[in-house]
């Protein structure tokens, strides 16, 4: 079974109010249980955001820091989640059903090699 990267992109900005949170957490934990029933669950993360982030560039005298996301843009990583799957359809249709759970957030499914 080949693994693949289910990653959640939401815009900059504010946070979603409460309720709206709720609702998408509830369909999340919906979908982690139907992903570790099936066996294709590894890991699932949400993320801070960009602002919380610190990047590390290798320089002369040890590595660099600086802080904030890696790229200025209108959207970021908000979240993820790993699975194995058998193929790209089925890795495909795990991610339909994330999207469902985040929409109107996009999700993109990406084999990890090997």
């Amino acid at each position: 079974m080949k693994q693949y990267l289910l990653s959640i992109y939401q815009p900059d900005g504010p946070t979603p109010p409460p309720d709206v949170l709720a609702g998408i957490a509830e369909k999340l934990d919906s979908l982690n249980a139907d992903l570790k029933a099936a066996g294709a669950w590894v890991f699932a993360g949400g993320l801070h955001p960009p602002s919380s982030a610190t990047v590390l560039r290798a320089g002369d005298g040890g590595p660099l820091l600086t802080d904030g996301p890696y790229t200025e843009g209108k959207e970021h990583l908000g979240g993820f989640t790993i699975i194995t799957a058998p193929d790209l359809d089925a890795a495909l249709a795990w991610g339909g059903r994330l999207a469902d759970a985040v929409a109107p957030l996009p999700v993109e499914v990406r084999p990890f090699h090997g």
